[in-house]
C-alpha cells in the first residue's frame, strides 16, 4: 500500500537510535524527506551514514528539544531547506528508574520538564507550517505506563500520564486546523539496551531463552519484546494520510501486555 508521504517533509525528534531512527529509515523508504535531530551530531551522523540515508533527503542537527530557541532554530532551517513540514513525530524521551520512596521533588520537575517542554516546544514551532500543509499529523511517542503504572518508574509513569493527557488534548484543539494528533505507546522495545542488560546477566540462557522468561515475568502475550522497525511501522502509518480519520488515539505497541480495558 501507498501511504502517500512521498515528497512529504517529517520531523523526527531524538533521531539518533532505537526507534527514532527506524522512523526516520521508514519514512526514507516511503520517500519522505526528514529534519531530524540528537542530542550529539557525530552520532546522528553516523547512525544515517549506516543506514545509507540519502543526505539530500535528511536535515540533520544537533538540539536540545528543552531549549525553545534551538527547537525553533531547527525548524525554521529544516523548512527553508525543504519548503514545507507535514508531520511531527514526537520522541525525544527517557526512562528513569526510580521508586517514589526514592524519588524527590527535583526529580518529578527533571522528569515533566523533558516530557513537556520537549512536546510543547516542538509543536510551537511546527505549528505554524502545519496548518499550510493538507495533510498534517503528529504522532508523540510515549508508553503504556501512561496508563499503568510501574512502580519501579515512579517519575516516568506520572510524567507520561501527563503527555497522554496533553496529546490528547493538542488532538481536539488542532483538528480545527486539519491536523492529527495521535501516540503511540510502547511496552518492551528492543532497541539495543535489552541485549545489553542480557549480557550483563550472568545466567546462562540463551538471549531467545532469557527474553522468553522475562516476556512470561511482564505478562507480555506475545511472549518476546518488540523492535523498533515495528513500532516505526505504525508511528508511520499515523503519519500516513491514509489514517485521515485517525486523532486523538493512543495505539499501544507492547505486545499485548497491557492491563487496562480502556
Amino acid at each position: 500500500m501507498d501511504l502517500q508521504l512521498s515528497e512529504r517533509t517529517v520531523l523526527v525528534t531524538g533521531g539518533s537510535s532505537g526507534v527514532g531512527l527506524a522512523t526516520v529509515a521508514t519514512l526514507l523508504d516511503e520517500g519522505a524527506r526528514v529534519i531530524t535531530c540528537g542530542r550529539r551530531l557525530d552520532a546522528l551522523e553516523k547512525a544515517l551514514a549506516d543506514l545509507g540515508a540519502d543526505s539530500d533527503r535528511v536535515h540533520a542537527v544537533t538540539c536540545d528539544v528543552r531549549r525553545e530557541d534551538e527547537v525553533a532554530a531547527m525548524i525554521e532551517a529544516g523548512v527553508r531547506r525543504f519548503g514545507g513540514l507535514d508531520g511531527v513525530v514526537n520522541n525525544a524521551g527517557q526512562s528513569r528508574m526510580l521508586g517514589l520512596s526514592d524519588a524527590t521533588i527535583e526529580d518529578f520537575r527533571d522528569e515533566l520538564d523533558l516530557k513537556f517542554s520537549s512536546v510543547l516546544n516542538t509543536m510551537t514551532a511546527a505549528l505554524p507550517h502545519l496548518k499550510r500543509s493538507d495533510a498534517a499529523a503528529v504522532v508523540t511517542i510515549n508508553a503504556v505506563l501512561a496508563r499503568q503504572p510501574e512502580p519501579r518508574l515512579a517519575t516516568t509513569s506520572a510524567a507520561r500520564a501527563g503527555l497522554l493527557n496533553l496529546t490528547k488534548t493538542m488532538a481536539l484543539e488542532f483538528a480545527e486546523c486539519g491536523i492529527r494528533v495521535n501516540s503511540v505507546c510502547l511496552g518492551l522495545i528492543d532497541t539495543g539496551q535489552w541485549r545489553r542488560r542480557y549480557e550483563a546477566d550472568a545466567r546462562e540462557l540463551s538471549f531467545a531463552a532469557w527474553e522468553r522468561e522475562l516476556a512470561d515475568d511482564r505478562g507480555i502475550a506475545l511472549g518476546r519484546f518488540g523492535t523498533a522497525d515495528e513500532v516505526a511501522a505504525m508511528v508511520v502509518t499515523l503519519l500516513s494520510p491514509r489514517a485521515s480519520y485517525v486523532t486523538g488515539a493512543a495505539l499501544d505497541v507492547c505486545g499485548g501486555v497491557s492491563r487496562y480495558l480502556a
